[in-house]
């Protein structure tokens, strides 16, 4: 992108912007980034023309101690790594603020999407108090392949790697913890206090299946890997689970591997951001953003709401949710159980049905299916 888009970089920031060095381990005969080539990352740190470092390594190790060795060097440094950001961003955005450099990330929740730049900047006058967003292209991919071409969860993973949109092993991606990490970094952004995505209740897709779709079908839904935060007067929740989605929420026509973040603020009310959440062009445009972004602050370190204050969430028991039930029971179990439901029923599924229950804390549901002995599967409702 640097190369691609070199002189609309220079004019916009008066500065040109080149690549003096490409650390990796491998070597690249006859591709560009050879002729730059280092295997040794002291090359970097000691040379003083470098002033901004991209770590795109991912993990945590090397990385950690790279970043924070350039950060002390008084290099600024921009990063993808969502790993990295979730575990130990707060600690190294107070590194590159006491060397006067930033540490910048906003490639590293959206893809392409510019939602911290939008946090940081835009919407720094309003209160931010919920957001709801599809943070995961791989798993957007493969519940759009499952409702549109009728592919079943195995089949759409299948073809996210053939496509080059999911991992070799993809459980970070399936399993919902790519999609905690995003949010909890958004939300610590957004509320102004720091939200360890260990303490985010985390559901993936992988208990999806093709009667799932069918319902949602027959309901005029679609089933989304949701991640959201809320403010509430009982305490602030955060969350990421698959939800029904209707026609009415823009969320229902976000497809493909494409990502979108919806913001709600006091005084700009409701507000999305939608794009591109995967592909290497996306996220190499949303990090040669932030490596624009340092060059034009160099010695000066941008400001920023993230403290290192806890903020503690709402137990997941008192969370509250409408809930889609899948059953095996009869009706009369099911409203002995719940009370008064609308049966849901479709030619796919013999023996159950289907039914939305009144809005219920997370740990009365709970007690409710167990006591019922009949609850399939549950999907929340967005």
């Amino acid at each position: 992108v640097l190369n691609m888009n070199r002189e609309t970089i220079a004019r916009r920031t008066g500065e040109e912007i080149y690549v003096k060095y490409v650390l990796d381990l491998r070597e690249f005969p006859g591709d560009p980034a050879q002729e730059v080539l280092t295997h040794d990352y002291n090359d970097i740190l000691s040379d003083p023309e470098v002033k901004i470092v991209v770590e795109t390594m991912g993990g945590l190790r090397p990385a950690y101690m790279f970043t924070k060795q350039a950060l002390e060097a008084g290099k600024s440094v921009c990063t993808s790594n969502k790993e990295l950001v979730a575990e130990h961003g707060l600690e190294l955005r107070d590194v590159a603020k006491a060397n006067n450099v930033n540490y910048l990330f906003e490639a590293s929740c959206g893809g392409g999407i510019p939602i911290i730049h939008s946090l940081d900047n835009a919407l720094t006058a309003d209160e931010i108090d919920a957001m709801t967003g599809i943070l995961n292209g791989t798993t957007n991919y493969i519940l759009t392949q499952m409702a549109v071409e009728n592919e079943d969860f195995a089949e759409a993973l299948k073809g996210a790697q053939k496509n080059g949109y999911a991992e070799l092993h993809p459980e970070a991606d399936i399993e919902g913890w790519d999609a905690c990490r995003k949010i909890a970094i958004l939300s610590s952004l957004a509320y102004g206090k720091y939200i360890s995505y260990k303490n985010v209740y985390t559901e993936g897709i992988t208990n999806i299946d093709s009667l799932d779709i069918a319902y949602a079908k027959a309901l005029g839904l679609k089933i989304k890997l949701l991640a959201a935060s809320k403010r509430t007067e009982s305490g602030t929740w955060a969350m990421v689970a698959p939800r029904l989605v209707d026609k009415s929420n823009m969320l229902y026509h976000v497809e493909g591997v494409l990502n979108a973040v919806y913001v709600h603020g006091n005084a700009l009310g409701d507000c999305i951001l939608y794009g591109s959440g995967a592909g290497s062009l996306p996220t190499a445009s949303a990090v040669a953003g932030d490596v624009i972004s340092a060059a034009r602050n160099h010695g000066r370190p941008l400001p920023s709401d993230w403290s290192d204050e806890v903020l503690e969430l709402l137990p997941i028991d008192e969370v509250r949710n409408t809930f889609f039930v899948r059953f095996s029971g009869s009706e009369e179990e099911a409203e002995a159980a719940f009370g008064a439901i609308d049966a849901v029923r479709i030619p796919e599924a013999e023996g159950e049905f289907g039914f939305f229950t009144a809005e219920l804390s997370e740990k009365e549901f709970r007690e409710m299916a167990e006591k019922s002995g009949k609850v399939i599967k549950a999907i929340r409702r967005a």
